[in-house]
This record gives C-alpha cells, structure tokens and sequence, in this order.
C-alpha cells in the first residue's frame, strides 16, 4: 500500500470527487438508519459522502491509511477537530466524524461496536482481487450482526485499462459474500456515455451496480 500513500502526496487523487456521491443520496434509505446511528465509511479518504452522512444526522467512523487524507478531509473542510494516538491508529475526531488513519485490517470489532451501517464506494474496489477476499472476510468478522452495506462497484474489460478502480462484476459480489450475508442488487446499468478515461481506451461498457447488504 506504498502506492497509496505516495498518491496522496503526489496529489494523484483523480478518484475524490468534490460533491456527494449520487448513489449514496438515493439509496441511502436502504441501510434504514435513525438519527444519531452511525455509518462506518472503509477506505474513506477525504469523501466528501462524510459530509453528507454528518448532515443527514448521522455520526460516521472512517478508516484511512493515509493520515494526510484525513488532514485534508477536516482542513479542507474547515471542521475544527482533535488527534489523538492509539496503538495501531492516529485518531481525527470531530464532534460527529472520526477518522481512524492506519491499516483497515487492524481494525477490530472493538472499534466498530456502535456501527449500524457501512457505506462502501470505492474500498472493495480499490483493492486488487487477493486483497477483496481477505477485505469481504475482515469486514465481516468487524461489524455486529443485523448491520447494513450500501455497495457500490464498477465492472469493465479489465484486460482494457489496469485498476484501480479494479473491476468487479456480480458474481464475484455474490461470491465475496455469500456467506454470511443477505445480497439485494438494487441498480445496475452502462454508464460508458460518461467515462471519457475508459472511451479513450476503448472499453465499451463500464458497468455500475449498486447492493444492499445485511450480515446475518
């Protein structure tokens, strides 16, 4: 995860987007969600989503490997927040948003006791295959029972243009977690008419499916 962080230094971040994301307004209804619950983001970067998640009234806990993201998401933000040190994490805490910066598989189940949700736009599919089953499996064994997924996940030629965002289709969703877990695709369609990067390399369909999860 060197690349990762070295990204973030170089500023080669063209995956941030400085709005919230148009799948998560419409079916954020699916994790059911009460004032006050709280959504873990995984991979979160500086997400604008956060923002979003914090204004509906919910408390969010992200993960992020590099601390200079999470600087970014609060200075860039302007939220005034605390840092404080843990063993495996640095802590960036506001008063509804925490980031913990360090390795997502260090987290426990310890960290995420109060999470009812998890909101996934771009973990699994920033992670190469061998590292999605071992981040479907972390994932699992770290939220409580009853919690809810909204997945969000790209699928095109892989062999076109190189990851990531890597592809993952519908049965690799389904194998990832067919244990465990209850899987409900609720939208999936072509969106190449809007992805200049993968029509300059001659991918003719990328493919966006969006899932509703829930751990049994």
């Amino acid at each position: 995860m060197t690349d990762w962080i070295q990204r973030w230094k170089d500023n080669k971040i063209g995956w941030h987007r400085d709005d919230p994301n148009s799948k998560l307004i419409e079916f954020v209804s699916c994790l059911q969600l009460n004032t006050g619950d709280t959504v873990f983001v995984p991979l979160c970067g500086k997400s604008k989503d956060m923002i979003y998640l914090a204004q509906q009234g919910y408390k969010v806990i992200g993960v992020e490997l590099s601390a200079l993201a999470a600087e970014q998401f609060f200075t860039d933000n302007k939220i005034a927040y605390q840092v404080s040190q843990e063993e495996d994490f640095k802590i960036y805490a506001s008063e509804n948003i925490t980031i913990y910066s360090g390795d997502f598989f260090k987290l426990t189940r310890q960290h995420l006791v109060i999470v009812e949700a998890v909101y996934d736009r771009a973990a699994l599919i920033a992670l190469p295959a061998g590292l999605r089953v071992k981040y479907a499996q972390h994932l699992y064994s770290i939220i409580v029972k009853g919690c809810r997924i909204l997945l969000l996940t790209l699928n095109y030629p892989q062999s076109k243009i190189s990851g990531p965002p890597y592809a993952v289709n519908k049965d690799e969703v389904a194998s990832l977690y067919n244990d465990g877990f209850e899987c409900q695709l609720l939208q999936c369609f072509n969106d190449i008419k809007n992805e200049p990067k993968f029509q300059r390399e001659n991918v003719d369909f990328i493919e966006k499916a969006t899932y509703c999860l829930r751990k049994y």
